[in-house]
């Protein structure tokens, strides 16, 4: 897990509408302003805060903290995974390996060109 991480989104208003800047520094970059209302969910908030403060020890562990379904539990991962919120650490127990999740950013920093 990366301590201290900022990911820092810049965003620009073009004929009534926001656009995110395109960087070439990260491959996470926002396209569009619906894909930064995804990551911004309350179901995703507290997604993040479990696996922060509870520690999880997989994708199941974590669904069962939060009193949700495997599947739509591992489905907001993938998007959070996808924009560099959360990665995985792959953990050999017994027969099986398998993928604790952790958030690899501690702060989010957005910032409106206008």
């Amino acid at each position: 897990m990366a301590k201290g991480k900022t990911r820092e989104v810049s965003i620009k208003q073009s004929k009534g509408s926001f656009f995110f800047g395109k960087t070439t520094k990260e491959k996470y970059d926002f396209d569009t302003l619906s894909d930064l209302r995804k990551i911004l969910s309350n179901e995703k908030a507290k997604i993040l805060h479990v696996i922060k403060t509870q520690q999880p020890l997989s994708i199941y562990d974590l669904s069962k903290k939060l009193g949700r379904g495997f599947k739509s539990v591992r489905d907001d991962l993938k998007v959070l995974e996808k924009f560099g919120f959360v990665e995985y650490v792959r953990e050999k127990t017994k027969n099986r390996t398998r993928h604790r999740p952790v958030v690899s950013v501690e702060t989010l920093t957005v910032n409106f060109r206008i």
